[in-house]
């Protein structure tokens, strides 16, 4: 049996998708409601193919608990943010869940951590929570290291078609980890150690912000000298070698926006590009704000509150709203004391923020520009819905020709 720690956006598709493929599987989280939910039949968030997903793994008897269960395999995904002051990863909930299996589990138990750690986090902060408890590691417990790599909007296929990394101390414990992943994962599983495959998921994530940010960069640049920069990433991307990725309103979610610091915090000598390239990215959300100034003053428009801001996601089509780049503008806002911006996001059904709408219509009929900050598909099939407001358009999505973009 297994014991999934954590059911947010990545532990509970993978306990599904363990109990889908004929796994006994637990899973275990703190908040009580959520397991409630889940033990009741109804999932926490929306994704595409998880209905499906949840209704086999509760025909093959996945359980929900807040408890931790006695047995021989664990795997946690458990939040990691950064400290904002230091940039280094905040170990708190790795460290106690760690606590939380000592606790409980069999002798010569394995750990998996999916849960994305720095590098060097399992020798500097893991590895003594298990030695002072007098544990043997590789005897009594078991280290392993299996970032996850899958994305909001198309979990399901990624966790079955993602190549994964498998980072352990032996061979032996490497391949045994490896055999329980290929249960599902149908791409290559690489076996590694466990530094390397902490160095390895961060570095993916740094990689994507580092090319958002050139992108995004260019965008800056090319407003500058009111330069089309979509026409001329366009023509660039023409180069049999260049393929320059798309500027945005900012970076969000819980990997990219994120992953990046850890190396800041803990190599600062050492990553100049990587800070420059976190600094532009968050820097997005007040150029957007200054173009939306420029707006009002074209225009003669002085209320704010005539402005709506479309989505509240990170990204199109999900209804994850972590570290958002609306959430970010809304904060630079706030801090210039423009108050009263109106939201909407067809994906979020419950209230988050002040001066948030739940219907289109009525969202509408309140503003006279429209800033689309996300991509969703709903806002791409009612462009004429739209086409009398002023429009500033983030995400390069709408063919009207009065729109503003970046």
């Amino acid at each position: 049996m297994i014991n999934i720690i954590g059911l947010g956006y990545i532990g509970l598709p993978t306990a599904l998708m363990f109990a889908k493929n004929g796994i006994k599987v637990v899973g275990t989280d703190y908040n009580a409601n959520l397991v409630k939910s889940l033990t009741e039949g109804r999932l926490t968030f929306e994704e595409d193919g998880l209905e499906n997903l949840f209704q086999e793994a509760l025909s093959n008897g996945i359980e929900f608990t807040t408890e931790y269960q006695k047995t021989h395999t664990y795997i946690l995904a458990v939040p990691t943010p950064y400290i904002k002051e230091s940039k280094k990863l905040d170990p708190r909930y790795v460290i106690s869940a760690v606590n939380s299996v000592l606790e409980v589990c069999e002798r010569g138990a394995s750990i998996i951590i999916e849960s994305t750690i720095s590098p060097g986090t399992t020798d500097k902060y893991i590895r003594p929570e298990i030695e002072k408890r007098g544990y043997v590691l590789g005897e009594d417990v078991h280290l392993v290291h299996a970032p996850e790599r899958i994305i909001p909007g198309n979990m399901i296929y990624e966790l079955e078609n993602n190549a994964r990394t498998i980072g352990a101390d032996n061979l032996e414990m490497a391949k045994k980890v490896k055999g329980l992943y290929a249960n599902f994962c149908k791409a290559e599983i690489v076996v590694t150690d466990i530094r390397t495959a902490e160095m390895s998921k961060v570095i993916e994530n740094t990689y994507r912000d580092i090319n958002i940010a050139f992108a995004n960069e260019l965008a800056k640049i090319c407003r500058t000298d009111n330069m089309d920069v979509y026409e001329i990433i366009r023509i660039a991307n023409m180069h049999p070698r260049v393929n320059i990725l798309q500027p945005g309103p900012g970076v969000g979610g819980h990997c990219i926006s994120v992953d990046p610091w850890f190396l800041v915090g803990d190599y600062p000598d050492l990553t100049n590009l990587i800070l420059t390239a976190r600094k532009i990215n968050d820097s997005m959300p007040r150029h957007v704000l200054g173009r939306i100034r420029d707006i009002m003053r074209d225009h003669g428009i002085r209320d704010i509150s005539k402005v709506g801001l479309y989505g509240l996601t990170y990204k199109e089509n999900v209804d994850d709203t972590r570290e958002s780049p609306t959430l970010q503008l809304l904060e630079r806002m706030d801090e210039h004391l423009a108050i009263g911006v109106k939201v909407f996001d067809p994906l979020i059904k419950e209230r988050i923020v002040e001066h948030q709408f739940m219907y289109f219509e009525d969202f509408l009929n309140e503003i006279e520009i429209l800033v689309v900050m996300v991509g969703h598909d709903h806002i791409k099939n009612n462009t004429d819905l739209i086409k009398d407001k002023l429009i500033l358009d983030t995400k390069n999505i709408c063919n009207l020709n009065s729109c503003y973009k970046l």
